[in-house]
């Protein structure tokens, strides 16, 4: 029997070592558009049910542009989810998204191609046309922005991202342009996530963690190493779980 779910929570293999959880069950999904990345697990936090999916596979086995977006979100539906919460890993390209700030952007640019990016691919579906001019969820932006207030976690609000299609980092040529662009953020799993999780009628938004600087704004110049990227983000894990209880809370 499947709990009532009261959060979804999408992110890097990272999300099932938050401590603190008490892990409950795994579900095994199939849904209309194959399997999702791994197993939907449930945990207890704060007397609520969050669901947990990790975005790459639980080994991190998935490339970004090999991850099955659509059957991801449509077992977050099927588990019960009606709110996700997307945690991704960025690189930072203005002033104020420097490594380990968390920022919940506003705003995206899909530079992403070949991805399956809706639910109107297969002939004789639905063709869908969304509103996406405000991309995130304004409420679940709103709740999620007042519970890293309450866990006294420091977060910008708002922000551009950039979704680009890795797997590899990009050129300093890249990142001036989608500076230019107005792209505060760089990461390449924003999309097609959002825009699916919006034909699917999920509330969504984004908790984005800074890991490096992108290429070419770092003010003391370095290759950007695999070793940096998970220090820095292993250093804010520990700021997530209050931020979830409150998020609950909302």
């Amino acid at each position: 029997m499947k709990p009532e779910i009261d959060l979804a929570v999408i992110g890097g293999t990272g999300v099932y070592r938050l401590p603190g959880v008490q892990w409950q069950q795994s579900l095994s999904l199939e849904t209309l558009y194959g399997e999702p990345s791994g197993a939907v697990r449930i945990a207890l936090i704060g007397g609520k049910n969050v669901a947990f999916l990790a975005r790459h596979g639980e080994g991190h086995a998935l490339a970004p542009h090999r991850i099955n977006y659509r059957a991801n979100l449509q077992a977050l539906k099927q588990a019960g989810a009606s709110k996700v919460l997307a945690i991704n890993t960025v690189g930072g390209i203005t002033a104020n998204y420097g490594p380990r700030v968390l920022a919940v952007p506003d705003q995206l640019i899909d530079y992403t191609w070949g991805r399956v990016s809706t639910l109107s691919e297969e002939v004789g579906s639905e063709v869908l046309h969304v509103d996406f001019t405000e991309p995130y969820s304004s409420q679940l932006r709103t709740a999620l922005l007042s519970a890293c207030n309450s866990a006294g976690t420091a977060v910008v609000n708002g922000g551009c991202y950039g979704a680009t299609q890795g797997p590899r980092l990009e050129t300093r040529a890249e990142i001036a342009r989608l500076r230019q662009d107005g792209c505060d953020l760089v990461g390449m799993t924003g999309m097609p996530e959002a825009g699916l999780a919006r034909e699917l009628g999920l509330e969504y938004a984004s908790l984005c963690v800074v890991a490096n600087w992108a290429a070419g704004c770092d003010p003391d110049p370095h290759e950007i190493t695999l070793a940096e990227v998970l220090s820095n983000v292993e250093s804010v894990i520990d700021r997530l779980p209050p931020i979830l209880a409150n998020l609950l809370k909302c």
